[in-house]
């Protein structure tokens, strides 16, 4: 029943949004209401998780998305984007440019949320596709994919890494980020060949304005921007993350050294890092850069923080409903070698689609599963490696209206949900089959 429940909230969510068009932080809060209530959950209980999923997530993501919403009008306004794009271009291949954005997507998120990744590169991501002539669509969801693609499988990004303690793999994290990037690129080439196939297909309101010719467009700039201050932006902020979790992993928690690099490693302030460092773009510091470009940010910004609120309210909800004592209480002991792979993966999979966060995901599932690795023997480095790839599988299956990370993709790149699902859900299903087929075809070789 309770899963019955929670595919007629997401079904209303799809409907009313795509058909009827209503505003998706309606639709979400509606489905919110339905799924607590339908379930049985105390009215009380049902105002304080939406109150709670929608203040939770904008605690954790909403200065970041406001920041890189700043960098981006900044790189785009300064001409900055244009001049990342002419480079990683220049790199790639005009003819690639899907397979340029995938191929940063894997690397970035590498130690960044997804959710930030996307936010950091959307500007440059829009550029490459008025450079290069390709659909917008293309773009958003090879990037998407190639930022997916690492934040599941791959530590130091906190859903791996709570996966691999709660299943007693923290002296192995070595081992799990080998096998981690290994299986990620299959994952990622596989996004990249359905961004290009399904992706051409849709049509975003970018796609129809007019495109000034390039040369034009780096004249009206006037003197282009560096490189280095161009990348500075986006490349700061990903440096400490990095130095950060790397601190976290390696030093003594006691060290002023770590409590420092910690400190500007935390996504807020290493975005916050990222837009003083986009302050370096501007022309002019005047009215116009410092309070019109700012404010154009903000109102940006504004309808993307309402959105992805809401889905941590519809998320927050459905993670408080019985699904979770559902699942423990199925039986999966039939299953041995490599097939005991779709346990963590199917728990997963169950989990992420039902309330949307691939991080609650993994430390939730790789918690239930835990007891069940000690009954059957299952242990060592590459073993457990395997089964921390088969949770983050599960935990990219899939992205859809639940989940922050798909709002944001379908904000930054102006997708409606009928499109996004096509797209960018199909995507993470692909992604999800081919991280566990490559799993169990590892556990067959490895183990």
């Amino acid at each position: 029943m309770i899963f019955a429940i929670i595919i007629i909230g997401v079904l209303f969510i799809v409907i009313s949004s795509a058909k009827f068009k209503l505003h998706p932080f309606l639709g979400l809060i509606i489905a919110a209401l339905f799924v607590g209530i339908a379930s049985g959950m105390p009215l009380a209980d049902v105002v304080t998780n939406i109150n709670e999923g929608f203040g939770g997530l904008m605690t954790s993501i909403g200065i970041i998305i406001v920041a890189g919403t700043i960098i981006g009008t900044i790189l785009e306004r300064s001409g900055a984007a244009y001049r990342m794009a002419e480079v990683v271009l220049r790199i790639v291949g005009p003819k690639h440019p899907q397979l340029a954005m995938s191929l940063i997507g894997y690397v970035v998120s590498i130690p960044v949320f997804c959710d930030s990744g996307y936010i950091i590169l959307s500007s440059l991501q829009k550029s490459l596709a008025k450079r290069a002539a390709v659909p917008l669509a293309t773009m958003a969801v090879a990037l998407s994919t190639g930022l997916f693609a690492t934040h599941t499988l791959v530590p130091p990004t906190p859903g791996p890494i709570a996966a691999a303690g709660n299943i007693g793999a923290t002296n192995y994290l070595g081992t799990i980020i080998v096998i981690g990037l290994l299986v990620a690129i299959p994952v990622t080439l596989v996004g990249y060949l359905w961004a290009v196939y399904a992706g051409r297909k849709v049509v975003v309101p970018a796609d129809n304005e007019p495109a000034l010719d390039y040369e034009e467009v780096i004249k009206s700039f006037g003197k282009m921007p560096s490189t280095f201050k161009s990348f500075l932006p986006i490349v700061l902020p990903i440096v400490l993350i990095a130095i950060g979790s790397i601190a976290t992993m390696t030093m003594s928690a006691d060290s002023s050294l770590t409590t420092l690099l910690v400190f500007f490693g935390s996504p807020t302030i290493a975005l916050l890092c990222g837009v003083a460092a986009a302050f370096l773009l501007l022309p002019e510091m005047n009215e116009t850069t410092l309070n019109d470009w700012i404010a154009d940010s903000l109102k940006d910004a504004a309808p993307i923080l309402l959105v992805t609120g809401a889905g941590g309210a519809f998320g927050t909800v459905i993670k408080n409903t019985s699904i979770s004592d559902t699942l423990q209480n199925m039986d999966f002991s039939s299953l041995t070698g490599a097939l005991f792979l779709l346990v963590p993966f199917l728990i997963a999979a169950a989990l992420k689609t039902a309330q949307g966060s691939s991080t609650a995901s993994l430390v939730i599932t790789s918690s239930l599963v835990a007891p069940m690795l000690v009954t059957m023997g299952i242990e060592g480095a590459v073993p457990l490696a395997l089964v921390v790839m088969a949770l983050g599988a599960g935990a990219m299956t899939v992205s859809h209206v639940n989940d922050s990370f798909f709002w944001v993709v379908t904000q930054f790149s102006g997708m409606d949900v009928k499109d996004a699902y096509k797209t960018h859900t199909v995507a993470t299903l692909l992604q999800g089959l081919t991280a566990l087929i490559i799993s169990m075809l590892l556990w067959l070789l490895l183990v």
